[in-house]
């Protein structure tokens, strides 16, 4: 009896307990929210990016050597900073200075773009004020300026801020503009890489409000720090450094300096904190978002955010029927360094005009000779949006490789003859850096043909 009644009271405990033990084991499907690959806790879900726009500096300058275009400028804020600025460089007599007709008071502005490091050039756009007498900037010199943060404040005056760069060199007007006709397009130009830059601009991460704390910034730091660090002198350097519980100041990579974008999307698509276990089921999942084009592109970057170790992964995109999944598969591993990358983003950027810029910015950042052949190879194609691309990557791989390196006709000014074949055709710049390239030697002008040199100097 006392055997029936201790059976009877197991049963009641089972049942009370929801009989788990009497039934098979229920077998659930992995849901969204379980997916590792989109579970896992990413720096751009704790923080966003900082110094990512471009900041604007300005100056009042001088411009010099017109041909009796310019004009003695009216009293204005403007007028006594410029002649505040002259005194202190010692100019005796500034007013007797501005009235000349050959020179014309400017107002002067450049964008230093994210990330731009000391000693990097940018260029600068000059015109002329408002109601100004000046009829053109055509031949004129901008004389040393020192850019800096202005503001026009209530009060009626200027007031500046941090200095920034300084700029200087030959003003470039529309060829096209003519001052009687267009004198807006006269009295305004560039002067390509005219300004240089006298301190790093800083990158960033500015904690969320819910995440702010000295532990978080400590976290996201050493997870950016794991991926990406430089070497100082042989000492290893990571790249972030936690300032305070919600400001982690962020160098700039080498790999990445020109396309700090992408290197900021990277950097917010580094997981905070796995265990070896959880980034191996990761990676799994990373490999079918990869394949998927819609997916592709957020799962090469994290791809590209964890390093080496992806690399496998990504390779499997490049046998992908999508181009585009091949695409991001492929400018992942270029920022990896991964000669596989090479082939496939050679035939992206010749074939598919929409991801030709990206293609060709991948391949500059590859130290591998093959990277090297696909450009080259590059230079003979019919397209010039191609051939220039690859001369211009080709260049910020190496500047002094003898194919592209020219020659210095001024401190500035570069002039490129390049021995390659594809239809003949000349390259000028209007932005970035002065220069003249001329695809495929021996080249001849058809005459007869005019052009200006200067003010007085007519060819």
């Amino acid at each position: 009896m006392d055997r029936r009644i201790a059976a009877v009271a197991f049963l009641a405990v089972l049942v009370a307990c929801g009989c788990t033990m009497l039934h098979k084991p229920t077998v659930r499907s992995q849901s969204p929210e379980d997916d590792p690959a989109i579970n896992a806790k990413l720096v751009g879900d704790m923080a966003v990016p900082t110094g990512m726009h471009a900041v604007r500096v300005e100056a009042i300058g001088l411009v010099t050597g017109l041909a009796g275009t310019g004009s003695d400028p009216g009293p204005s804020p403007q007028r006594a900073v410029l002649i505040d600025e002259m005194k202190a460089r010692g100019v005796q007599n500034p007013n007797a200075l501005l009235a000349s007709k050959n020179v014309s008071l400017v107002l002067v502005q450049a964008w230093l773009r994210p990330g731009i490091q000391k000693g990097d050039r940018f260029d600068v756009e000059v015109r002329v004020p408002n109601r100004s007498q000046t009829k053109s900037l055509r031949g004129g010199y901008l004389l040393e300026t020192r850019l800096k943060e202005m503001a026009a404040l209530p009060d009626g005056m200027i007031h500046t801020g941090h200095e920034w760069g300084i700029a200087q060199g030959p003003v470039l007007v529309d060829p096209a503009a003519d001052s009687n006709k267009d004198s807006l397009g006269a009295t305004r130009g560039r002067i390509l890489a005219g300004g240089v830059c006298l301190r790093t601009r800083r990158l960033g991460l500015v904690l969320l409000p819910e995440h702010q704390s000295v532990f978080n910034s400590s976290r996201i730091a050493n997870a950016v720090n794991r991926r990406f660090y430089t070497f100082d002198r042989g000492i290893q350097t990571g790249v972030a450094t936690a300032k305070t519980d919600n400001l982690i100041d962020l160098a700039v990579h080498p790999r990445y300096k020109d396309n700090v974008a992408r290197y900021m999307a990277v950097v917010r698509s580094i997981v905070v904190e796995e265990s070896e276990t959880e980034r191996m089921a990761r990676l799994q999942r990373l490999e079918q978002h990869l394949l998927d084009p819609d997916t592709a592109p957020q799962a090469a970057l994290q791809l590209e955010a964890i390093g080496p170790q992806a690399v496998p992964v990504l390779k499997k995109g490049l046998g992908s029927p999508s181009v585009e999944v091949q695409f991001y598969a492929a400018e992942a591993l270029a920022y990896l360094d991964e000669r596989d990358a090479a082939e496939p983003l050679g035939r992206i950027a010749r074939q598919e005009p929409a991801f030709r810029v990206f293609a060709l910015t991948a391949l500059s950042t590859m130290n591998e000779f093959a990277a090297y052949e696909q450009l080259r190879d590059m230079l003979s194609l019919p397209s010039a949006e191609t051939r220039y691309g690859a001369f211009r990557a080709l260049w910020a791989m190496n500047p002094k490789d003898p194919l592209v390196a020219g020659e210095k006709i001024t401190s500035d000014f570069g002039y490129h003859v390049l021995d390659v074949g594809g239809p003949p055709m000349i390259h000028v710049t209007r932005n970035r850096r002065p220069e003249v390239v001329i695809f495929g030697k021996d080249q001849r002008f058809a005459t007869p043909l005019v052009l200006n040199a200067g003010n007085n100097i007519m060819i």
